[in-house]
């Protein structure tokens, strides 16, 4: 089960690094790009990633994500002066959370099979928690971003935000099995 559930965070990384093709990325960027991904485990194998395999890879994702919002949302050099350090601390405070998500992936791929009804209970709640605190930031963040640029182009970045994570937040859960897990 650890092995299928961090197979999943490989293959959420996988999935937001091939998504960024569409987006206006030049052939030369693609072929750099896929030489140099070389995931340490594959999907259906044995093999586990290692915890700094993971970590790098979440650090390509972040960049990646960063790569994105920069094709897709035009600013000025004033406005990237001023919005892009603030996308900086937003990414640092977002990674917290996601650090708590993937803290709880990893514990729920140790204890999945294993479950009872009240740990059942007690991990959904913590998940929920975590996707409050996702949005909880995004929307501490709103008066600062519209600081720093036009409402479209805030609101723009927030909805760039939101589509990469969504996207990523369903690879993860289409990977991670469900608690009723096997039939006893």
């Amino acid at each position: 089960m650890k092995t299928r559930v961090l197979a999943g965070i490989v293959m959420a990384g996988i999935c937001v690094v091939a998504m960024a093709k569409p987006m206006g990325r030049s052939k030369a960027q693609e072929s750099s790009s896929s030489q140099q991904q070389q995931p340490s485990a594959v999907i259906g194998m044995e093999m586990i990633p290692s915890e700094p395999d993971i970590n790098l890879l979440r650090q390509d994702i972040r960049a990646k994500k960063q790569q994105l919002i920069g094709e897709n949302l035009p600013l000025t050099d004033s406005e990237a002066e001023k919005f892009w350090p603030v996308y900086n601390h937003y990414t640092r405070d977002m990674k917290e959370i996601y650090d708590e998500k993937f803290a709880l992936i990893k514990e729920y791929g140790e204890t999945w099979g294993t479950m009872s009804n009240d740990q059942a209970l007690i991990y959904i709640r913590r998940w929920l928690e975590v996707d409050q605190k996702v949005q909880a930031l995004r929307l501490q963040y709103v008066p600062v971003v519209s600081q720093v640029l036009p409402g479209k182009k805030a609101a723009t970045f927030f909805q760039l935000d939101r589509r990469v994570n969504m996207m990523i937040d369903f690879q993860l859960s289409s990977q991670i099995p469900l608690v009723q897990g096997k039939k006893n």
